[in-house]
């Protein structure tokens, strides 16, 4: 009887030996980073919102310049229409249809252009951005780091979006 005491203690002893140790690990560090809350208030993101607004804006000029003068051959024809001849009015029509031709594919060569390029500084300030963000990670110990949208739920402790917005500034400006 005194050994299965002393086997159940010795037995509980090795148990504890072997759990403990699990127990007391690091707790795994998980981070999650919200890459458009970066994208807003960082630096460099600010710097492409702000080419991509310079950008729009001059398409604009250019759509709303070609819009003008189609508005005016319009006018002009509705003025003069009576006036002209046959051949002068479908001459002028045809000018108009091709202004508005001319239009429409600037506009679609337009926003295919502005995805494109709006794309591509999306992009290298994502891959910058998730490369600094494993840098971080390996270099505090972190298990997983995973943007926000690919989370459910999180707690707000382990976000570390901010953390990296201070070290993407200090990366940008030593660039």
């Amino acid at each position: 009887m005194r050994l299965g005491k002393f086997g159940l203690i010795g037995a509980v002893a090795l148990v504890i030996f072997y759990v403990l140790p699990a127990y007391a690990a690091d707790v795994a560090k998980i981070g999650i980073v919200d890459f458009q809350r970066v994208l807003t208030e960082s630096e460099s993101g600010k710097s492409v919102q702000e080419k991509m607004q310079k950008k729009g804006r001059e398409m604009e000029t250019n759509l709303t310049k070609l819009g003008k003068e189609i508005d005016g051959l319009t006018e002009q024809m509705s003025r003069e229409a009576m006036v002209m001849s046959k051949d002068k009015r479908e001459e002028k029509q045809r000018e108009l249809e091709i202004k508005k031709y001319d239009f429409q594919s600037m506009q679609k060569k337009y926003q295919m252009s502005f995805r494109e390029l709006e794309a591509a500084e999306v992009a290298k300030l994502k891959n910058e951005i998730f490369e600094l963000a494993e840098k971080i990670g390996k270099k505090e110990g972190y298990l997983l780091i995973i943007e926000k949208s690919a989370a459910i739920y999180y707690p707000t402790t382990i976000d570390m979006t901010d953390l990296l917005i201070e070290k993407y500034n200090e990366k940008s400006k030593s660039d």
